[in-house]
């Protein structure tokens, strides 16, 4: 969606569209349990890693991964394209080949990767909608997990085929795995936008309750902010 329409979206046509995702979405969206992943990481001893996400707009996706415990930051940007374009007036056009992304430090001593993993399938976004999410529509929008390592690029093969065979979702599963190139961090004015606008109709009705599904389905992995 345009930056229009996202600000300034009128409330009834969001809850129309909230109540046509409450109906219709893969299990995601409805706040259905998704399992932990069989191929995982073990828990290191110590350090940072770093795990890239995409799935539609980040506003949510950021909120989600800021209540993770282990999570030591969550930053909203753009990944799949030039540095000249990862702007968000021209990322919108969804002729950029960037994806709205969130760069996610965590600890692995706390948390492996397979567990982000679990979040991002589970409650962050639907993983079955292509090149779409909820009211918002284009590439740049897209389901993708961008690896740093082989080993990210394994677990997540992995799980995705796990999922699948187990028919969690309703739909086959569409999320990229791709090589991670470069992480453009986005305008200021996106930084923890969902923290700062609870009250904004998108946030309420499209990420706040992505947030409480972690704190229900996945309590053991929520934290208060």
């Amino acid at each position: 969606m345009t930056r229009i329409s996202r600000y300034m979206l009128p409330v009834g046509v969001v809850l129309l569209v909230a109540a046509f995702i409450s109906r219709n979405g893969a299990s995601a969206a409805s706040g259905a349990s998704v399992p932990a992943p069989v191929v995982d990481a073990q828990l290191a001893s110590s350090g940072t890693q770093t795990a890239v996400f995409s799935g539609g707009c980040f506003w949510g996706v950021q909120a989600v991964f800021q209540h993770v415990k282990g999570v030591i930051s969550a930053t909203s940007g753009y990944t799949g394209g030039a540095a000249a374009t990862a702007h968000y007036d021209i990322v919108s056009t969804g002729e950029t080949g960037h994806a709205e992304s969130v760069e996610v430090k965590y600890d692995p001593s706390k948390i492996t990767y397979g567990k982000l993993l679990q979040v991002f399938f589970s409650v962050a976004h639907d993983p079955t909608e292509l090149n779409r999410q909820g009211p918002d529509d284009g590439t740049q929008y897209r389901s993708m997990i961008s690896y740093t390592t082989e080993e990210q690029k394994k677990i997540a093969q992995a799980y995705i085929a796990q999922l699948d065979q187990a028919k969690v979702f309703r739909s086959p599963i569409v999320t990229q795995v791709v090589p991670f190139k470069t992480f453009y961090e986005a305008e200021g004015y996106h930084q923890n936008y969902a923290t700062l606008h609870p009250n904004n109709p998108y946030i309420a009705i499209n990420d706040a309750p992505k947030v409480e599904h972690l704190k229900q389905q996945l309590p053991d992995l929520y934290r208060d902010r």
